[in-house]
């Protein structure tokens, strides 16, 4: 991607963003909606455009047929915004990258979770067998 996409995909994730929190009015689109990445085309004649949706599987696809339909009332105020020739059009994608991300940090936790249960186990039949050994080192050291 050239530093000029770049800009142009920041410059749409700002004002996309914006027109979801303040100017959509679509009871569809819930207010805890984000706009996560954009990719613009080389030729600048597409943008895709990434959004997280918080709520049920019904809820996103809803909020997601709400942005498509209102792609284009979005690219006309994006050409009002942005200082280009022509303004790109917009794809609606919901971001499942982040879904990955947080069944990842899941399988972490538990990963983590089960080392901690180990760890105390481990530890737990080794504070038996100290105190054997402890025991038995006692009356040895009384003689002296």
């Amino acid at each position: 991607m050239s530093r000029r996409t770049e800009r142009l995909a920041s410059l749409i994730q700002q004002e996309i963003a914006v027109m979801i929190l303040r100017e959509l009015n679509d009871p569809r689109v819930p207010a805890i909606t984000s706009v996560t990445r954009v990719k613009v085309a080389e030729d600048l004649s597409t943008a895709d455009v990434y959004v997280s949706v918080m709520g049920t599987e019904g809820q996103q696809n809803a909020a997601l047929i709400a942005l498509r339909h209102s792609a284009g009332v979005m690219r006309t105020l994006l050409t009002k915004a942005l200082t280009t020739r022509t303004t790109p059009y917009l794809k609606f994608h919901l971001d499942e990258n982040l879904k990955k991300e947080i069944a990842i940090l899941d399988l972490l936790k538990q990963v983590s979770d089960e080392n901690a249960e180990l760890d105390r186990k481990r530890a737990a039949a080794r504070q038996p067998q100290e105190q054997q050994q402890g025991g038995d080192d006692a009356p040895a050291a009384s003689d002296h």
